[in-house]
């Protein structure tokens, strides 16, 4: 199936939602370079097959809504999925380790995995990879880029987007 996509405006900078028809299969944060000839040859943009994901981030970064319930389907291995799962778990406003999850999936010598799982999610913000953290507290790794997570992170506190 052509995967049918969207750009969609929000205060982080411009998103490509991606989806298959029935669940939404990638977000990523601009900028698009890297699927900038699968955009142009090969998927069609289709704003209505992801209308809802799209009115669900508008009002997560309103301020107005704390949990999504859109159907994902992100594709990766299976310890990849088990532990974007796991991501989905960590509540609004809050933060876990990389140790913490990989204890809560029953692997608890599996940090590095779990990072590199992390980093490989292809469904930002709606799998909540950016309120992972290192075992110190700090803010470590995010594709989107350290002051994207601050702002997320900085907006599920109810701090204001820019923290």
């Amino acid at each position: 199936m052509t995967p049918l996509y969207d750009l969609v405006p929000s205060p982080l900078g411009e998103l490509l939602l991606i989806g298959d028809g029935e669940a939404v299969t990638g977000l990523y944060m601009s900028p698009h370079e890297r699927f900038a000839q699968e955009i142009e040859n090969e998927w069609r943009r289709e704003p209505a097959a992801l209308r809802e994901a799209a009115e669900q981030l508008g009002a997560y970064f309103a301020g107005e809504l704390r949990q999504f319930s859109l159907p994902l389907a992100p594709r990766g291995t299976a310890f990849q999925r088990t532990v974007w799962s796991a991501l989905t778990t960590i509540p609004h406003g809050r933060t876990a380790t990389y140790g913490e999850i990989a204890r809560s999936i029953g692997q608890p010598n599996a940090s590095r995995a779990v990072g590199m799982a992390n980093n490989r999610n292809p469904i930002s913000i709606l799998v909540p990879c950016h309120r992972v953290i290192g075992a110190n507290g700090a803010l470590v790794g995010y594709g989107g880029g350290i002051p994207r997570k601050e702002s997320l992170l900085s907006l599920e506190r109810g701090t204001g987007l820019n923290g």
